[in-house]
């Protein structure tokens, strides 16, 4: 069997590496480089690495090959794609974008892949690509806009007030299941996992509720939306928002990401549980007058 080389680090490397690990404002590509390296460190094998972390071991094998070729720089660039070289410059794509959102061809209510390639002097395949990179679908009116804003997964600690966090493109059973293996890394493995979440149908896919019968530590504990254990992560996202998004100007995706993340990593360096307010017999009160409430109009 191939044995793969070995990975030393240095005292620096060691605690970079660490950092960045922790940190939620990188991109999730470089946290997970990252720890590829940091897994090589202690020993363990390609193979073994790729089951942990449920990636390919190609995937582990390339970049432990360029970390021992280029050191952390190395984990920060992404390798030339293969293929044919880009054809379509930047001062292109941005014009199909503009002229999509604020222009109309001169018989028509909207672009087709066919006017707008005529005009712009590229192929309809190309318009094509730029359209569904920018999320742009000029055919549906009443539904057309440009919006690529993250999706934002985010797990709080009921009990000390840390946040997990993965932003990503949507939120789909993939991205759920993505985000639930990052909990897995992060929280010590001597732990169980209890997870109060609303009853959105990604959290109930077949394919999550097959990765969670192999992790038997995470426990899926369901509630109403109006739940008030679900309110203290709104409450998160609140502060969020009003705090460092709102009055924010961000130029890209990568930005807004960043800013969210950085958010995040200061919250978590003094996190504080969010306390309950209210009295626990003016909740009881409110529950009876809730029941009393129901009684009467089944009565009815």
């Amino acid at each position: 069997m191939r044995v793969a080389a070995p990975v030393e680090l240095s005292p620096e490397q060691r605690t970079a590496l660490e950092r960045m690990a922790r940190q939620r404002s990188l991109p999730v590509r470089l946290v997970e480089r990252t720890r590829i390296v940091l897994l090589a460190a202690e020993g363990l094998e390609n193979n073994q690495i790729a089951r942990r972390m449920h990636i390919t071991p190609e995937k582990v094998a390339r970049w432990r090959s360029r970390f021992l070729a280029g050191g952390i720089t190395a984990l920060e660039k992404d390798a030339p794609r293969p293929g044919k070289p880009r054809t379509i410059t930047n001062r292109e794509v941005k014009k199909v974008v503009e002229m999509t959102l604020h222009e109309k061809p001169t018989n028509a209510t909207h672009w087709s892949t066919r006017t707008m390639a005529r005009a712009v002097g590229i192929s309809e395949a190309s318009v094509r690509r730029i359209w569904r990179a920018h999320g742009l679908k000029p055919h549906r009116v009443r539904t057309f806009k440009l919006s690529r804003d993250p999706e934002l997964f985010a797990a709080l600690n009921a009990l000390e007030g840390e946040v997990i966090s993965m932003c990503d493109d949507r939120h789909r059973h993939q991205e759920w299941l993505k985000f639930l293996r990052v909990i897995d890394d992060i929280v010590p493995p001597e732990k169980q996992i209890h997870m109060i979440v609303d009853n959105y149908a990604t959290h109930k896919h077949p394919k999550v509720e097959r990765w969670l019968s192999r992790h038997p530590r995470f426990h899926m504990h369901f509630t109403p939306t109006s739940c008030s254990w679900l309110n203290m992560v709104e409450r998160f996202f609140r502060d969020l928002t009003e705090n460092r998004l709102r009055r924010g100007i961000f130029r890209s995706v990568e930005e807004l990401i960043e800013a969210i993340g950085q958010y995040i990593d200061h919250h978590n360096e003094h996190p504080k549980p969010f306390i309950w307010s209210a009295k626990a017999a003016d909740i009881l009160e409110k529950v009876k007058r809730a029941r009393t409430a129901l009684h009467n109009r089944q009565s009815v």
